[in-house]
């Protein structure tokens, strides 16, 4: 009889339920929410399952009466052509990040149109993905095709958002080894308003450039306003930042405000400007080279990857993806070797005054893939 893995509650909901399509067990999650006045399986939750059945041919989900307790046995890896309306308690991010993780190994090329929320209070930005994270899975996938294009924005609470995304197939994940983080060598990032006066995006723009080039020269930060139907029915407004390094190592930083049950107290624009360069620098201060939120991309490619050893430095990790790398255990039998340490920064400044160092967590991790191998794209 086949093994079911078996877990409990409702965290790292998503981790699990990928890397047993990936890995073709099953699993089994049990008190979802038990003890909570409304249990079981949110919205969000169920659609996520839904999208994983379109993605897949011959899933069987099973989940009991309460929504409490629930069977996922994946089926084959399919993609293709589709299109997924997202839940609106959560953003297109939510859905989109294990999207990234499944795209390279389905049978045919990943085009998917996904609706919703693009800019959501829960989940990172569409454009963080765009900008952040796509650069990151060309160094694993080195293909022209991959796209991640916005057709629409929809602020959060009502959405009506669009997203586009394509990937390529691959046979087999090829081993990387990034070590290098280098210096930060220029900014780029996205002002966006919805439904507001226009210069709330330039004022964001003039406010984040006047504090980041204190700092460096290379500063660029284009606009995005959508006005009447090209939009969603809520208001908002944010801007999203990105570092690039010498090395081509990607950092972030967000801030927005969303409208929240027609309490229309908005937060200045400037400080808004002000929030998302903390955020950015507070990202390059960390080092490695991913960014904390997506730190989970390059682990499950490096695990997946050929008979080869994979090498990454990243900065501290964030408790998600320590979770991830038990999760890759449970379903892989494969460990990393992690190695420590801690650097101090800000000696050159100080004169050697430690009092105004800061310090800062190192990890690097390596492992040697399991050779994942996508059959399917041998025999299209």
């Amino acid at each position: 009889m086949e093994e079911i893995l078996t877990f409990e509650g409702c965290n790292y909901f998503r981790q699990r339920l990928v890397l047993a399509t990936l890995s073709s067990k099953a699993v089994r999650i049990t008190k979802l929410r038990k003890d909570e006045e409304n249990p079981g399986l949110r919205e969000f939750e169920a659609g996520f399952i839904r999208l994983l059945d379109k993605l897949t041919n011959g899933s069987r989900i099973e989940v009991n009466e309460t929504g409490t307790s629930m069977l996922y046995q994946p089926g084959l890896l399919m993609g293709g052509t589709l299109e997924h309306d997202c839940s609106k308690q959560r953003s297109i991010s939510y859905f989109l990040e294990s999207l990234l993780m499944l795209a390279p190994f389905l049978k045919k090329p990943l085009r998917i149109t996904l609706r919703g929320i693009t800019n959501g209070p829960d989940d990172p930005s569409v454009d963080y993905y765009r900008l952040c994270v796509l650069p990151l899975l060309k160094q694993f996938i080195p293909d022209n095709e991959l796209e991640l294009k916005i057709r629409r924005r929809g602020m959060w609470p009502d959405g009506n958002g669009e997203v586009f995304f394509s990937c390529p197939i691959v046979k087999r994940m090829r081993p990387v080894f990034l070590m290098k983080t280098g210096r930060v060598r220029r900014v780029r990032g996205v002002a966006y308003c919805v439904r507001v006066s226009p210069s709330m995006a330039n004022r964001m723009v003039d406010s984040s450039r006047a504090l980041l080039n204190k700092y460096l020269p290379d500063v660029y930060i284009y606009t995005d306003i959508v006005k009447g139907g090209e939009g969603g029915k809520s208001p908002g407004y944010g801007i999203t930042l990105i570092a690039e390094s010498t090395t081509k190592v990607m950092y972030a930083g967000e801030a927005h405000w969303l409208a929240s049950d027609n309490k229309l107290s908005a937060v200045l624009p400037e400080e808004l400007g002000a929030q998302a360069v903390s955020s950015l620098i507070e990202e390059i201060v960390k080092g490695g080279c991913a960014d904390s939120v997506c730190q989970v991309i390059p682990l499950l490619f490096m695990a997946l990857g050929q008979k080869d050893v994979s090498k990454i430095q990243l900065g501290e990790l964030t408790e998600y993806s320590t979770q991830f790398l038990r999760h890759i255990k449970d379903f892989f039998q494969l460990a990393y070797k992690v190695e420590g340490k801690v650097e101090e920064l800000g000696m050159e400044e100080s004169n050697g005054d430690s009092e105004d160092c800061v310090s800062r967590q190192i990890v690097s991790l390596s492992c040697v893939g399991i050779g994942f191998s996508n059959f399917s794209k041998g025999i299209l």
